[in-house]
């Protein structure tokens, strides 16, 4: 008699309903977890890479911008005659040697200084959040490879199980007991399992090769199967989540810092009203035969704000709008992420409760008809197409049970996402363990 039962590779891609503690069993060498995944993709994400030297250069300002402008130094000679440039005359020097020194208005260079600084720590809250983001895009394609393998080997099975069916019914026709449009029909169902098969590992190459293009390999690197590691089954109410995202999500880390930014510039634009000062010293010598005589002179200037109207008041509106920008964007970045964890936590909670629900009910169910139909049909008491709708109806809640469990892992890496930090990981989880039939 057949058994509606998997191969072991099949039993993999379910889960244990509630266990105390994790399986702790070594990984296959040739499986992938979501661990080692998150590892290879930091060492190798160019993007990543680019964010973090972003960062760095940000860094290296901030010591520029607080110091002072480089002095400058002229040489030459002064009050010479012309044309025929003779220093001889009373007021000639030569050589004459000045220094002069910029020097922004008392407090500029420290708040140009702390700008730097809010931009060097965005710039850090960026890089972090391109973490976050790779982070994610590798986890989708993670569950992506995971429901496309899971899917693979519920086709084979019923590939399989198809293939016997065919076998059952010719044995039926050559007795005379059945209809040759059952042989037929068989034919057809085999041919088109096995198209559907050839879709799906075309569909996983093709997940594959965008995981190695996150990773930085080539698109033909082999990616071995993934492999589901404990997840939790309960997670913390939304209000936690939500002070979570505050305090640890680089993204709202950023926005704040852009308003701090923008603060500092208002506060930096109302400064240019008051003048920069230019200090300066020469010194300068002639020689009349009886010795050197030496003279030196002082200088001081200051700008004069003679375009306040069209420059500096004009940056004192730009400021101001910067800062309201910057508070806006802070607050539509705290509304999607609220919005997002309501969204993801919705999500969790649904592919839970389906999952339970397939494996206690639905999926028993429709193997307990396939074993039905195909026992009736030996005998006459259903016809063909009974027995096959059975079996592809089995078919596709095994292949949606595995997508919820995708799903499931997905919402699970989509909040750590959102939130800025894995979720705790408690007693009650949800751990791989081999299916009862």
């Amino acid at each position: 008699m057949l058994r509606f039962a998997g191969p072991a590779a099949l039993a993999l891609l379910f889960w244990a309903p509630l266990c105390a503690q994790p399986t702790d069993l070594p990984p296959a060498p040739s499986s992938l977890r979501l661990g080692a995944l998150l590892d290879t993709l930091a060492a190798r994400s160019p993007r990543l890479q680019a964010a973090r030297a972003t960062a760095g250069a940000a860094g290296a300002r901030v010591d520029e911008a607080s110091t002072l402008p480089d002095p400058m130094v002229q040489l030459g000679v002064m009050n010479v005659g012309l044309p025929e440039f003779n220093a001889d005359m009373p007021a000639s020097m030569a050589p004459s040697v000045q220094l002069m020194q910029q020097i922004p208005f008392p407090g500029t260079l420290r708040l140009k200084g702390d700008v730097a600084e809010a931009t060097h720590r965005m710039a850090e809250a960026g890089a972090d959040e391109t973490w976050w983001e790779l982070r994610n895009q590798a986890a989708d394609l993670f569950y992506d490879l995971y429901s496309l393998d899971g899917r693979i080997v519920v086709m084979r099975e019923t590939l399989g199980l198809l293939e016997s069916f065919r076998t059952v019914a010719r044995a039926v026709y050559a007795a005379g007991e059945g209809a040759q449009t059952d042989v037929l029909r068989a034919d057809v169902e085999v041919v088109r399992m096995d198209g559907e098969i050839r879709t799906m590992e075309a569909m996983r190459t093709a997940a594959a090769a965008r995981l190695n293009g996150l990773l930085d390999r080539p698109a033909g690197t082999p990616v071995p199967g993934p492999v589901l590691d404990p997840l939790p089954s309960t997670i913390p109410d939304t209000d936690t989540m939500r002070a979570w995202a505050w305090e640890f999500r680089p993204l709202l880390r950023r926005d704040r810092t852009a308003v701090d930014r923008a603060e500092l510039g208002t506060a930096l634009a109302r400064k240019t009203i008051w003048p920069d000062f230019t200090v300066g010293v020469t010194y300068g010598q002639r020689d009349r035969g009886a010795g050197t005589e030496r003279m030196g002179s002082a200088v001081i200037g200051f700008t004069l704000p003679i375009h306040a109207g069209s420059r500096q008041f004009a940056a004192r509106d730009e400021a101001r709008a910067s800062l309201r920008r910057a508070t806006a964007d802070l607050s539509a970045s705290r509304a999607e992420v609220s919005s997002r964890i309501g969204v993801l936590v919705a999500e969790l909670e649904t592919a839970g409760t389906l999952i339970d629900l397939y494996r206690t009910g639905i999926l028993p169910e429709a193997r307990a008809t396939v074993e039905s139909a195909l026992s009736s049909y030996r005998v006459g008491g259903v016809d063909f197409m009974t027995l096959v709708d059975a079996e592809m109806s089995a078919n596709r809640y095994e292949a949606e049970l595995v997508d919820l469990f995708a799903n499931y892992g997905r919402a699970v890496a989509g909040l750590e996402s959102t939130i800025g930090r894995p979720l705790p990981r408690s007693a009650s989880i949800l751990a791989p363990a081999p299916e009862q039939r």
